[in-house]
């Protein structure tokens, strides 16, 4: 006697659970990531960073960077030592960390996907870590790419050395509470957003049609992060090429004063070269990213 439904008929095999790969798969796409990403985008960086320094009416995007280019030259990638040697570990951490906080969450939670606020959460938690990773590498970039600081730190080494002899060990992490604004802003925007963008766009039929989407997605993505915690990124800059007590401190009452004093528009100084590095750069991010996950995975 035959049982009803699928009498005659082979069952059908469950399909295999996706594998979950190993945390050091993050590490290393992450890493390489941030390094093709700072690579490409770094110049764009240098003018962000003088724009945001400039108290008042200042030069545009494309002056800054004819003027720098004119003048400085290849000196203009003054400062690149601190974000090369930071950027993988920063980048790595920023995809690594975001993996498992969500991972907590899903669990905590008992879902299997993460929802919009659930993505938000494990981005700021990511930004969150990120930033105590970052914040001396960025405080001695900061000052390096600071166009009045141009004569007086001879090289990277130069201004760790009279950081240190001037503020102390602790003279590292100023703008830390900024620092920790700007990442959580960010890595919340991006994340936050990206699974959204990724579920609106046609689903690609080809590898080619993936990487485009991934692209489309990382861009749009970064642009949002970057529109969010620019006004933290302004006063950050600012905060960390004080040397000793200065004008600014805590992120709120620092972006207080620069819209009270500026102009609430001054809180977005460097936002053209920053949404135009990070917007295509949170593209590069995630292209990079993924294709060497797919390679560490064998899926090449």
């Amino acid at each position: 006697m035959t049982s009803k439904g699928n009498a005659g008929n082979p069952p059908t095999p469950s399909p295999a659970p996706v594998k979950s790969q190993p945390l050091w798969h993050n590490l290393v796409s992450g890493g390489i990531a941030g390094v093709s990403e700072i690579l490409v985008m770094y110049p764009l960086d240098v003018v962000k960073t003088r724009q945001q320094l400039q108290v008042g009416k200042g030069q545009s995007m494309m002056s800054s960077l004819v003027t720098m280019v004119r003048h400085d030259g290849l000196k203009m990638y003054r400062g690149i030592v601190p974000p090369i040697l930071v950027e993988a570990p920063k980048r790595a951490i920023k995809f690594a960390s975001n993996k498992f906080y969500e991972k907590q969450i899903l669990a905590f939670c008992g879902n299997t996907k993460p929802t919009q606020m659930q993505a938000i959460g494990s981005g700021v938690l990511a930004g969150i870590t990120e930033a105590f990773i970052v914040v001396p590498f960025e405080l001695v970039k900061i000052r390096l790419q600071a166009k009045e600081n141009a004569g007086k730190y001879s090289s990277t080494m130069d201004c760790v050395s009279k950081t240190f002899r001037a503020e102390g060990l602790s003279g590292f992490f100023k703008g830390l509470e900024s620092t920790i604004w700007r990442h959580a802003c960010w890595n919340g925007g991006y994340f936050g957003l990206i699974h959204t963008v990724k579920a609106a766009l046609p689903k690609p039929s080809t590898e080619q049609g993936v990487l485009v989407n991934n692209f489309v997605a990382g861009a749009l993505a970064g642009t949002f992060g970057t529109i969010l915690n620019t006004p933290a990124d302004v006063v950050k800059s600012r905060i960390q090429n004080q040397v000793g007590a200065g004008k600014y401190n805590w992120c709120i009452p620092s972006i207080l004063t620069v819209a009270r004093e500026e102009g609430f528009s001054a809180l977005y100084k460097g936002f053209l070269p920053k949404v135009l590095r990070l917007g295509p750069g949170g593209g590069i991010l995630l292209v990079v990213n993924e294709f060497v996950m797919k390679l560490l995975a064998g899926k090449n």
